[in-house]
């Protein structure tokens, strides 16, 4: 096994490959970043928070191309400065698409999904975001939201965040406080109007299932009168 030879300037700059695999650093750097961005499409906006999906690929980009190059001898200093330039010039471009082409953004970093509709949660939004109720109504907690029926309207954007529009006056709706992990929804009596305990429809008690998310449990549909969701 060669020994590595301390501040060997040639090492540190150019490395021992031949000028060609400057073009295959080129290449790779283009396959990857294409494949990442797949791949955190396919994951989707929940998990990069409040980032979007370039954001997050430059950041995980520069850290590693920037990291390598700090304690990897065999690494020289030029590839990993033709990486970050590679992959700060692709941003750039990006970013001048993305204002100039609304189509560039979308394609990039996905479109608004909506999740809640006139008080219930629509699972062909879930199933497009791949999240569940569970997930939503704790988005919804944390905008304030106490009941389903305060919710006009809430779109799941691309950076992970949830838009929430409330109606102007709440309406009976699935109470989401306490949690449904600390507490079940209250059961309906014979009077009461129900609702889907899963994604909050109101459906009658004769209905088996529920035509919106397929549950089959109900639950008591109450009005929230202490305000609207805030955020």
């Amino acid at each position: 096994m060669d020994q590595t030879v301390p501040f060997d300037l040639e090492r540190m700059l150019w490395g021992s490959e031949p000028i060609l695999f400057y073009l295959e650093i080129a290449f790779r750097t283009l396959v990857i970043w294409i494949w990442t961005v797949v791949l955190l499409r396919w994951v989707g906006g929940r998990s990069i928070s409040q980032m979007s999906v370039v954001e997050f690929l430059l950041v995980i980009a520069l850290g590693s191309a920037v990291g390598d190059a700090m304690f990897y001898p065999d690494v020289p200093l030029i590839h990993a400065m033709l990486v970050i330039l590679l992959v700060v010039l692709a941003d750039k471009a990006i970013d001048i698409a993305f204002r100039k082409w609304s189509r560039a953004k979308r394609l990039v970093d996905g479109t608004p999904t909506e999740v809640v509709r006139e008080g219930h949660i629509r699972q062909l939004g879930l199933d497009e975001q791949g999240v569940g109720a569970t997930e939503v109504k704790e988005l919804l907690r944390l905008k304030g939201v106490r009941n389903l029926g305060q919710v006009e309207l809430a779109f799941m954007e691309p950076s992970g965040s949830l838009s929430v529009f409330p109606f102007t006056s709440p309406r009976p709706g699935l109470p989401i406080v306490p949690p449904q992990e600390l507490a079940k929804p209250p059961a309906p009596d014979a009077a009461s109007l129900t609702c889907c305990a899963n994604c909050g429809l109101i459906r009658d008690r004769s209905q088996r299932i529920c035509v919106e998310c397929r549950g089959t449990e109900l639950a008591a549909a109450h009005r929230e009168d202490s305000g609207a969701p805030i955020g």
